[in-house]
């Protein structure tokens, strides 16, 4: 009898320890996401472009119900911009050329966001085949992902440890090879944030009173014509035009065949006054910089130089394209 009865208790123990299944882990995860009112998170973002590879410094706050702050810092150049979400819109912001772009739009919720972790959770409720590892340190989900602007990436791994804590994401393109790594250095699952944290203009005066962190210099020339190295096969560049603005220069070149397009390269001028650009975009995160991607065009600041990529033809995914392969190798026509 005793016998009998300790083989029931080892049993039971097996069978509790058994009950970490795949969907105990995946619902503590989402458990530990959704009960929560905010959270920070704090870490490195790898962005990589064949031979490209660009590191932001990536800070995430959340809170409930519609709050959201991510600021991105290119490591490179220590050039800051911030996408936030609160009551009465979404914005880009770029510190620098004092102006932020505001949209009429539902971001963050209707796509795969890398560092975001909602949207992450999100991705682990939708995938009825994800797949599923563990190991001695860590959990890993592996999901597919929807990036509707960007088809060529697929999937991604999600790894948690043992407290359920996210601690890095890489997400694969069609090749299977990583296209975006997120490593989580810091993380809070219930952070306190001031009442006017995520309001624009305080967040704007925080930047203007600390000139230091702007780097952006202005040119008033555009000494070198950057040409795409990625254009639609039966187009050919037939026009080119420079011309004088206000305060610097534009470059006008049209693109005609079977995908014609329009490239717009100016320089870019910091605003006297913060200045809201309404727009009915989306913010997309290009290589080195935030961009706004409209269903026709796709425009973005780098290196004090302003572009605008517009057709009536192109896909998301060609304006992409093109985009991408503007400052891979400059100068080159």
């Amino acid at each position: 009898m005793k016998k009998l009865f300790l083989f029931l208790i080892i049993l039971i123990l097996l069978t509790g320890c058994a009950k970490e299944s795949e969907d105990d882990i995946k619902n503590s995860f989402l458990k530990k996401i959704d009960s929560g009112d905010s959270y920070f998170l704090k870490g490195n973002l790898e962005l990589r472009n064949n031979d490209e590879v660009y590191n932001y410094l990536v800070e995430v706050s959340y809170e409930k119900k519609s709050n959201y702050k991510v600021s991105l810092t290119n490591k490179a150049n220590d050039s800051v911009q911030i996408i936030l979400k609160n009551n009465d819109g979404v914005y880009i912001l770029t510190p620098a050329l004092n102006r932020s772009f505001k949209f009429q739009s539902d971001w963050p919720y209707n796509n795969s966001q890398i560092y975001l972790l909602k949207a992450l959770a999100n991705d682990l409720k939708n995938d009825n085949e994800l797949k599923f590892n563990k190991s001695e340190k860590y959990y890993t989900f592996n999901t597919a992902v929807n990036y509707p602007n960007n088809k060529d990436l697929k999937n991604q791994k999600i790894v948690l440890d043992k407290k359920f804590n996210l601690k890095k994401v890489t997400v694969y393109d069609k090749n299977d090879v990583p296209s975006m790594e997120f490593i989580i250095d810091e993380i809070d699952y219930s952070p306190a944030f001031e009442d006017n944290y995520f309001d624009l203009n305080t967040i704007m005066e925080t930047f203007a009173d600390n000139k230091s962190s702007e780097n952006v210099k202005e040119t008033m020339t555009i000494e070198d014509t950057i040409y795409p190295l990625v254009i639609p096969t039966g187009t050919t560049l037939s026009s080119e035009e420079k011309i004088k603005k206000t305060n610097g220069e534009r470059v006008l070149m049209t693109f005609e065949g079977e995908k014609p397009f329009l490239l717009v390269e100016e320089t870019a001028n910091v605003e006297d006054e913060f200045t809201i650009i309404p727009t009915n975009g989306v913010p997309y995160q290009l290589m080195d910089t935030l961009g706004v991607m409209t269903d026709n065009s796709l425009s973005w600041v780098t290196n004090g130089i302003e572009y605008y990529l517009v057709s009536d033809v192109l896909s998301s995914d060609e304006l992409v394209d093109i985009a991408q392969s503007i400052y891979a190798l400059p100068t080159m026509k």
